[in-house]
């Protein structure tokens, strides 16, 4: 009988992305990929410190307490397969049941996504998220300057989603962008019965729903939507859910605010958005990851 990962949450993640490889990085960046091998090489038997993704990957993990596992985490990266060694006991060393991997060397890996069906790739590097996202694959580039995530919810799984060109297409976004805020209120206020197409984030969050649904006494999800809507634009943005039938906990229609210092009392272990300014105001405060979708990132 074949092995299958069916009926699993699959998240792919780069090795910056799970652990803080950035030392590394600046030698592998340099083009001599023989002494970063050298050197991760010698440092083989030392665990690397934990990156931007390690508390929302260690945390859904946690799912997998029992007979039935709920979640794969495989790694997708660029590394060459001896530094992968480094990886592999890294993991190990966190107690993280990290049993597959892909290592290309410097190829872009992203490919690979597809037989593995992941619901989410995590990664550093832009062009590779870029490549998901036009495969269909929801993908985050994280920013390895985050913050870490909080350790006051261990048994919760914590994450907060974007709105437009996120959870949702970037069809209002559009209009905002040519038309200006009145504008955008306006064909929201008029559409706010008609459901918005889904965004590149839709099958993750379906996806946490059904691990959720499948229920466990040690771990949860929480869920928030942090948008830049307000009233009366609020409104399909719920409808929207609602004949989705996905549920999220919170949901914060800031109108234009800051979303950073709303993140950091929210406590994720990863946000996601599709504007460089969101993202890099939230990451002060909390694990962030840029969407490269939609108008804003053409």
């Amino acid at each position: 009988m074949s092995v299958t990962l069916a009926g699993q949450l699959v998240v792919a993640i780069s090795s910056r992305a799970l652990f803080d490889f950035e030392e590394e990085n600046k030698l592998f960046e340099s083009g001599d990929d023989r002494d970063y091998m050298r050197l991760q090489l010698q440092r083989v038997d030392a665990p690397a410190q934990p990156g931007v993704a390690f508390s929302l990957v260690q945390k859904l993990l946690a799912f997998n307490r029992g007979d039935a596992p709920r979640v794969e985490v495989v790694i997708l990266s660029r590394n060459d397969p001896v530094s992968g060694m480094r990886v592999f006991r890294s993991a190990q060393h966190y107690g993280l049941p990290i049993q597959r991997g892909v290592f290309t060397r410097g190829a872009s890996p992203w490919r690979y996504l597809k037989p593995l069906h992941a619901h989410l790739f995590l990664s550093a590097n832009a062009e590779d998220v870029r490549s998901a996202l036009g495969a269909g694959v929801p993908a985050a580039r994280v920013l390895p300057h985050s913050v870490r995530a909080s350790e006051a919810h261990p048994n919760e799984v914590r994450i907060a989603f974007d709105g437009d060109a996120v959870l949702f297409s970037d069809e209002a976004e559009q209009v905002y962008q040519s038309g200006g805020l009145d504008a955008f209120q306006a064909h929201e206020r008029e559409h706010a019965a008609s459901p918005l197409p889904a965004g590149p984030f839709k099958p993750l969050l379906h996806a946490l729903q059904a691990l959720q649904e499948a229920g466990t006494e040690h771990m949860h999800i929480r869920t928030a939507l942090v948008t830049a809507r307000s009233a009366p634009a609020h409104e399909r943005a719920i409808r929207t859910l609602m004949d989705w039938h996905i549920e999220v906990d919170e949901a914060m229609f800031l109108g234009g605010l800051a979303k950073g210092e709303f993140l950091r009392e929210f406590e994720p272990d990863f946000f996601f958005d599709d504007q460089t300014g969101h993202v890099d105001g939230a990451a002060s405060h909390v694990p962030a990851g840029h969407v490269s979708c939609g108008v804003t990132n053409a």
